[in-house]
């Protein structure tokens, strides 16, 4: 089990590239973590949805993703209150207070979905949640050391050396552990290393003297990582373009700009984007307005359509957008975002909201949404006038129609998808994951190319993800002590 000292420690990605090591070496390998909190999901082969870290992770693995991998996921809906999905499907909606008495019934599902991944494979590789000495949370946890006790599992921390601190975090992680779960700690990797790894040692050495913990290695900066889905809004955090590792420059002539809604969910939409040569793709943070040098602005999904419908008009993000349309720009909204393009936005039985109500969209597409209690998970390939086929998929409640849709983004088992304005301006659909699929991407973004951009070698985003998997465990491979880990391992 791959435990932090800290949220953004680099658990995931440690995960993923260990998944992708030991598959490597012939060995059957499953990702798991008992519960995360995260509104980036993905839809699984049985139909239910997990974190999207447990996706790439399985993925890693070379194998589909199953609603095991992540038993218990938390949607935050505000401040204090997320939506609970268990093994793949909603359950409740709680408070954070509340949550603390509820996850005391989650752990028999939490062992249960473990014992039937250790029942397929040789290794199954845990990831732990936020930090390893909560010790707040303790009571009744079921995401770090609650669940290495319960199921016996060995436990390797990991810290980020990148932002400091990283040797008081291992000590203070192993003084705050209680002697009976000690025993479970096996040693520690040093993450997000930049420099010589000599002015490092005599800190292993104190680390060793003060805990008797062996450093298991010390991991250099990945670059690589940018190319992976971010796990939550942290990766928001710390700059506009952290998400994609991109910065603006000359050769970047079509600029997108992505509202930060304040329950934004699932942006590695637009991952795929940010990775063209040619796009400059920034986030809008809360505070600030839309630049006025657009070409394309996003609304994007997110878990709370009508609480970010409100939070974007507080914003001035609507005068904005509209600013932006009559400069010739254009506007996108997915899933959540495409809601809110559309006339009205009602919840006539408090499926998202403590009670129901009705507002008003941004009026931009002749179509109006009614949210309903039971969700939407589904995988699918859908298709547009021109034949590109997109492999996607649906997480959302609720339902949109109106005029608008008789003229769809695209086709789905024959039925419309999606919507245009009258103009063509402003257009949306449910799809998430559409521009992975590179042919579609390229046509998108015919709009704005022309010349030397038109005949550009196309991007093929899928490979470069699978490319960043095998680079990141050669790395691993070499900077790793991967013998002892297997070893604390049993494999």
């Amino acid at each position: 089990m791959i435990q932090g000292t800290a949220s953004d420690a680099g658990k995931s990605l440690v995960v993923a590239g260990l998944c992708r090591l030991f598959t490597r070496r012939g060995l059957s390998v499953l990702p798991f973590k008992p519960q995360n909190m995260s509104n980036n999901a993905a839809i699984t082969a049985d139909g239910g949805e997990i974190g999207r870290a447990q996706a790439l992770q399985a993925r890693a693995c070379r194998v589909e993703p199953v609603n095991d991998m992540n038993p218990v996921l938390l949607k935050p809906e505000s401040d204090k209150g997320s939506q609970v999905v268990v093994q793949g499907h909603a359950r409740a909606t709680v408070t954070a207070a509340d949550y603390l008495d509820y996850k005391r019934t989650l752990m028999p599902r939490v062992m249960e979905s473990y014992s039937r991944l250790r029942g397929r494979a040789d290794l199954v590789v845990v990831e732990g949640a936020g930090s390893i000495s909560e010790v707040n949370l303790r009571s009744g946890d079921i995401s770090n050391m609650g669940f290495a006790c319960e199921a016996n599992v060995p436990v390797v921390l990991v810290a980020d050396i990148d932002r400091g601190g990283a040797i008081a975090s291992i000590i203070g992680s192993w003084t705050l552990l209680p002697d009976g779960e000690r025993p479970l700690l096996k040693g520690y990797i040093m993450n997000k290393f930049r420099g010589d790894l000599g002015v490092l040692e005599p800190a292993l050495d104190i680390i060793r003297e003060r805990s008797g913990l062996p450093c298991f290695g010390v991991l250099k900066w990945f670059e690589g990582a940018s190319r992976f889905p971010a796990e939550d809004t942290l990766a928001l955090a710390g700059g506009t373009n952290r998400i994609t590792g991109r910065a603006d420059g000359p050769g970047r002539k079509i600029r997108i700009y992505v509202l930060a809604l304040s329950r934004i969910s699932n942006f590695d939409d637009f991952d795929p984007l940010s990775a063209e040569p040619d796009v400059s793709l920034a986030y809008v943070k809360p505070g600030e307005p839309v630049p006025g040098d657009g070409d394309l602005v996003i609304i994007p999904g997110t878990k709370s359509t009508i609480g970010d419908m409100e939070f974007l008009r507080a914003q001035g993000w609507d005068v904005d957008i509209a600013a932006h349309l009559r400069r010739g720009g254009r506007v996108l909204g997915v899933c959540g975002g495409y809601q809110m393009l559309g006339k009205t936005i009602s919840d006539p039985h408090a499926a998202e909201n403590p009670e129901p109500r009705t507002i008003q969209g941004l009026g931009l597409i002749d179509v109006s949404t009614v949210m309903e209690p039971l969700k939407t998970l589904r995988r699918f390939v859908a298709h547009t006038e021109k034949s590109d086929a997109v492999s996607g998929y649906e997480i959302h409640m609720g339902s949109t129609g109106g005029p608008g849709a008789s003229s769809p983004m695209f086709y789905l088992d024959g039925a419309a998808e999606g919507a245009f304005s009258e103009d063509g301006r402003a257009f949306g659909c449910y799809i998430h994951g559409l521009f992975t699929s590179d042919s579609y991407r390229a046509r998108f973004l015919s709009a704005w190319r022309s010349g030397e951009g038109m005949g550009r070698e196309r991007l093929a985003y899928e490979k470069r993800i699978d490319e960043a998997l095998d680079e990141l465990a050669d790395r691993m491979e070499r900077q790793l002590d991967i013998n002892a880990i297997a070893r604390t391992a049993g494999v």
